[in-house]
């Protein structure tokens, strides 16, 4: 798998543990994922970087002294609101799961991943895409599962069409690709992906596919 016809991304890798850290590295360069620009073990030296460099993506540990994933990230994207983030995760990092979305972060891939998925993972977020672990979204549908209190489904109040383009922004289509194949203007869809914000209460993409797996409109 090659990221080509793609501009290879330039990356910084951010991870106190200097073995993952490096072996991260040796791959995704070997593999030409992308080119690795600055390497980091806290927020700290994070932050310095992007001082005096402007990557398309960072890598992102979540729990890291001094100064952590969520703090580095929320400062991060300060300085650069454009800035692409996926965070490395581990299932004990599921607490900060949603601040992370909340804060900006495109996607989560597990540490336990393969090169393929982390390829995967950085192609999608770099189209604009939202990427999400296959195993950590089973994990988050058993929490739901058993957290899940209510027997009435929280999408009541959409409407059919709704929950079409919802399932359709799921699948990572874009607005032109979601008018296209449900035959409507990509002004109605995005009017269409208003209200599911609105109506879900969900900030962006990333909390909007959390809500339909939750409400099993979708399935991994």
């Amino acid at each position: 798998m090659n990221l080509n016809p793609f501009k290879k991304p330039s990356i910084i890798i951010v991870d106190d543990h200097l073995i993952f850290q490096q072996g991260l590295k040796a791959m995704i360069t070997a593999e030409g994922i992308a080119t690795v620009i600055g390497e980091a073990s806290n927020g700290n030296e994070f932050i310095e970087i992007l001082s005096h460099s402007k990557p398309d993506l960072v890598l992102m540990d979540i729990d890291m002294p001094q100064m952590n994933g969520m703090e580095a990230t929320q400062k991060a994207l300060d300085l650069i609101p454009d800035l692409k983030i996926i965070a490395l995760t581990m299932f004990s990092d599921e607490d900060y799961y949603y601040k992370m979305i909340d804060l900006g972060v495109k996607g989560f891939v597990l540490k336990s991943t393969g090169i393929n998925e982390l390829e995967k993972a950085i192609h999608d977020v770099m189209k604009g895409e939202t990427y999400f672990s296959n195993e950590l979204l089973r994990r988050i549908i058993q929490n739901f599962g058993r957290n899940e209190t209510k027997k009435t489904p929280e999408h009541n109040n959409l409407s059919e069409r709704e929950i079409d383009v919802l399932k359709e922004i799921c699948l990572g289509l874009t607005t032109d690709e979601i008018a296209l194949k449900l035959n409507i203007s990509p002004k109605t869809v995005k009017t269409h992906r208003s209200n599911l914000l609105e109506k879900t209460s969900s900030k962006n993409t990333a909390t909007l596919i959390l809500f339909a797996l939750k409400n099993k409109i979708i399935e991994v």
